[in-house]
């Protein structure tokens, strides 16, 4: 206790964190999104088609949903030491197994069903954790702390490519997940529930308890009243308005993080040289979920959300028609700092909307949607491949569906603010 008020004294604890969030993010998420380096390997080794290819990646994370919504209500009852222990234990020895596997059956065993153990609910419990200890500066924590998804990507992408062109898909796993599972699991130790673990109050936050206050309610903006509960919840508008703004946003994400670097060695640039690609769409997305997190605590969470997704949609047909490198580099540029931008900001609209107090639960279904686009994005652009031979239906499907996420979160800005 003494050690926290010392650092309590010289430093907000929330920026604590916020930096174990990025970092476990930074293992967890990069994992995940930086699938697309092994794609050849598995689909290779095993005599696959792309379709069961990107099935690998797709049945994680169907299974993830399930394990996202109980993350989400054990972080509300139990909060995220044990739960980050926990990601952190199943995340390296899925890895470690993958390594062995020697069938498909055992790849979609260990990938795809243990792996949704270990980074399946990261994204409701690191953000719903962060959510809890910001008010006033909420969008640039969420924004930073959201940074360990690129930065796994841009770490992570090349590494595991170096691995596998000089030792091997099967090392590449096997290191891999000894260092996420280490990492994770001793950065646990530092995860509290809210600031009132430590006998303060969110940063910003200028109510007398350190719970952030509901929404009140209001039949006329569609904002949930105070301690609603789950059926309530779940029979509000703006509820399901984002839930399929997360739907489509996953399909349009995930469909280019696993095709990306298949269909650029398609299009004759080198493994490494797509790798870069996609590190380089991590990098950039950097800058756009901080530049994205500053300008929403100052204009609003909805206004840059919609800007973004339109960027993304507008990138995607640029894709169709990239065949040479600097035409990948400049997507990766474009796309990379709008969807960096837009995943921070929508967390953000979903704290500002139904405050803090169940934000665990919340976010865990919310996140349903969006892992369920995240599935069926990489399975569908591998089967309209498999059927047609290209990507460009697959990405034009992309473009249109984060237009889709775009306009529903149009109706949600009307919702909560029907004078604009």
């Amino acid at each position: 206790m003494i050690s926290f008020l010392k650092i309590k004294d010289r430093l907000f604890y929330g920026w604590v964190i916020v930096i174990a969030a990025l970092i476990i993010g930074t293992l967890t998420f990069g994992i995940r999104n930086a699938f697309g380096v092994f794609f050849k390997s598995l689909e290779g080794e095993f005599g696959l088609s792309r379709a069961m290819t990107s099935g690998i990646l797709s049945i994680h994370l169907v299974v993830g949903t399930v394990f996202i919504i109980i993350g989400g209500w054990a972080l509300d009852k139990y909060g995220p030491r044990i739960l980050t222990f926990l990601m952190g234990l199943f995340t390296g020895f899925s890895l470690i197994l993958t390594s062995q596997a020697s069938s498909p059956w055992q790849i979609y065993m260990s990938y795809s069903f243990l792996l949704s153990l270990g980074a399946g609910p990261a994204y409701s419990v690191l953000m719903a954790t962060v959510s809890r200890w910001f008010n006033k500066k909420r969008g640039l924590a969420m924004g930073i702390a959201s940074i360990g998804g690129p930065l796994g990507q841009i770490a992570l992408a090349p590494l595991a490519t170096y691995l596998i062109l000089n030792i091997g898909w099967r090392t590449a796993f096997l290191v891999i997940g000894v260092i996420a599972g280490l990492t994770v699991m001793s950065l646990s130790v530092l995860q509290r529930k809210d600031p009132s673990k430590i006998g303060t109050l969110p940063d910003g936050d200028k109510a007398k308890s350190g719970e952030t206050a509901m929404l009140k309610d209001d039949q006329k903006t569609g904002r949930p009243p105070a301690g609603f509960s789950m059926r309530q919840l779940i029979s509000m508008r703006v509820y399901w308005f984002l839930w399929l703004t997360g739907l489509f946003q996953g399909f349009c994400l995930f469909l280019v993080f696993t095709h990306i670097v298949p269909y650029a060695i398609d299009m004759g640039i080198s493994a490494m040289s797509a790798a870069v690609a996609l590190s380089l769409m991590a990098l950039i997305s950097i800058l756009g979920r901080l530049i994205a997190g500053f300008i929403s605590d100052r204009i609003g969470s909805g206004i840059t959300s919609i800007f973004c997704a339109s960027i993304m949609a507008v990138a995607l047909l640029w894709l169709i028609w990239s065949h040479n490198i600097w035409m990948f580099y400049l997507f990766a540029l474009v796309y990379g700092f709008a969807y960096g931008g837009l995943n921070p900001v929508i967390l953000t609209l979903i704290a500002d909307i139904f405050g803090t107090s169940n934000i665990g639960v919340i976010m865990g279904t919310l996140s349903v949607g969006f892992a369920l686009g995240s599935a069926i994005g990489p399975f569908i652009g591998g089967l309209v491949f498999d059927i047609n031979g290209s990507y460009s239906v697959a990405f034009a499907l992309g473009a249109t569906t984060i237009l889709l996420g775009a306009f529903f979160l149009v109706l949600v800005k009307r919702i909560i603010n029907p004078s604009s």
